[in-house]
């Protein structure tokens, strides 16, 4: 299939205005052939369709959500705030009957999933924590979403390989026998299950649907894994040329780890890490909140990409990440949504929003806030990066993959249009988007999926997860008996000298 976008404007990171034309776009199959008055030459009316833009659209590329979560998108508005510790007691309590079927898997998968193709989202970094533990057949329900509704999606199996007192600062040794035990239980799947997950998550869907669906790796984080499973995955994400997700630094109780667990041995986890020699360009090191000038100098040494998730560590208190800080060292930064659960929405845009904003309470000189061609850069560039595909992803340029975003410059967002670049960051919330394209393809037009009975699944939705919403209930109210436990350590930790900070406005 072959699309030319007539008269439209093309979104440019370079330009002064952010963007040139009328012009015109042709999309071959799958890839932007050409870009100018010579693409409607070359256009064959008999083998493709036209698109008019009226010289009022503006194509920008598609937009990019380098970190997410996608188990937890059937629970948003769920839970009140909470710092991570407390919150993931209440997000995925343990409990049987909590367990998904595949059919459940498939259609909390789509709910984001169509959100973000509505909204102009065309790529997902997918971090599935799958529990209790990945199955085959779970593994190809998400995939399978994915597959049916047209995004872009590389998806990892978040998975914890190491008994939760390992994981924590305080709480084993302030525990009493019967919480000692469940915190030393072992993690429902061993390294060799997770590795044997991980070959047939490679080996079934890696580069399928013509490259749209591929495999990445995580670890979830390093202190939730012994170094032989990390240099595992580390070789696996090396193989096959994909990144390896690891949350580190997001909160306080991780940055007091250094200092109460013998194997770190006063290093924070981003040294840890580069200790271990797997720090590497194919890193997202998600989150980085309570990073130092060192930890950053490592990063930056190793050409990693940090993915920000500004909305949620807003939600969970987690703190305000340096984010001039890692301007400075030259590191790439790249946005995130992180889930439903702690953004409460699927929309990117919300998230460039913020990014745009929090930074301006960081008590720096007002130079030296955000501007938004960072935040865009971020936006587009640094996930294209994080994805390692800057090479065709980010960019609206001839021989790039044909993920693009139409939006309406009549829409109130720009109306009038004063810049261009500041209206994207601070203006759009997504409803200005009329059309998405995916691998060549248009997945959303004039408000409707076009892959999928997009009512059906939410009806379907809607009945499945009431009738779960009462486990859920029940097993959170269970959690609860070892929520003082949880909240002592969060608070030990609060109150710990660190030698650093990250809140604002607490005194």
């Amino acid at each position: 299939m072959n699309t030319l976008f007539k008269d439209v404007y093309v979104y440019d990171a370079e330009s002064t205005s952010g963007m040139y034309g009328p012009t015109h776009v042709l999309v071959e199959g799958n890839r932007i052939a050409a870009i100018g008055a010579h693409a409607a030459d070359r256009f064959d009316a008999s083998a493709g369709r036209e698109i008019d833009g009226r010289s009022r659209h503006l194509l920008v590329p598609g937009l990019i959500n380098a970190h997410f979560h996608s188990p937890a998108n059937h629970l948003k508005g769920s839970l009140r705030s909470l710092p991570l510790e407390l919150f993931m007691l209440y997000e995925s309590p343990t409990d049987a009957e909590l367990t998904p079927t595949p059919r459940e898997a498939y259609l909390r998968t789509m709910l984001a999933a169509l959100e973000m193709l509505r909204t102009g989202t065309t790529t997902v970094q997918d971090d599935a924590f799958l529990m209790p533990s990945p199955t085959p057949e779970i593994i190809d329900a998400v995939m399978r979403a994915y597959a049916d509704c047209g995004i872009r999606a590389s998806v990892a199996l978040d998975q914890p390989e190491l008994p939760e007192a390992d994981k924590l600062p305080y709480l084993a040794r302030d525990a009493g026998p019967a919480l000692r035990a469940a915190l030393e239980a072992p993690a429902p799947l061993d390294s060799a299950g997770l590795l044997a997950m991980y070959d047939y998550l490679v080996s079934t869907w890696h580069g399928t649907h013509g490259g749209r669906l591929t495999a990445a790796t995580s670890i979830s984080a390093p202190q939730r894994v012994s170094p032989e499973y990390f240099e595992a995955i580390d070789d696996l994400s090396r193989r096959h040329a994909i990144p390896l997700f690891a949350h580190m630094l997001e909160t306080k109780v991780q940055r007091a780890l250094a200092h109460e667990q013998p194997r770190f041995a006063g290093r924070s986890l981003v040294q840890y890490t580069a200790d271990l020699g797997l720090l590497s360009k194919r890193m997202n090191i998600i989150h980085a909140v309570w990073v130092t000038d060192d930890d950053l100098s490592l990063i930056a040494g190793s050409g990693a990409t940090i993915v920000h998730n500004p909305i949620s560590n807003l939600r969970l208190g987690s703190g305000v990440a340096p984010f001039r800080r890692m301007k400075d060292f030259g590191i790439t930064t790249a946005l995130g949504i992180d889930e439903a659960i702690c953004d409460d929405s699927s929309n990117l845009w919300g998230v460039v929003k913020t990014a745009g904003l929090i930074h301006n309470v960081s008590g720096l000189d007002s130079d030296e806030w955000p501007t938004a061609s960072e935040v865009l850069d971020s936006l587009w560039r640094g996930g294209a990066t994080a994805m390692l595909q800057a090479h065709q992803l980010g960019e609206i340029r001839e021989g790039f993959l044909g993920d693009l975003t139409m939006l309406d410059l009549h829409s109130s967002a720009f109306t009038p249009l004063n810049d261009l670049r500041g209206q994207l960051v601070y203006c759009e919330s997504g409803a200005s988007v009329r059309l998405t394209m995916v691998d060549g393809r248009v997945v959303f037009e004039d408000g409707r999926i076009t892959t999928v009975d997009e009512e059906a699944l939410l009806g379907e939705a809607r009945e499945v997860f009431a009738r779960k919403l009462p486990v859920i209930e029940r097993a959170r109210r269970e959690a609860g008996a070892v929520h003082p436990h949880y909240q002592a350590m969060v608070r030990k930790a609060a109150a710990a000298d660190l030698g650093m900070n990250r809140w604002i406005g607490n005194r």
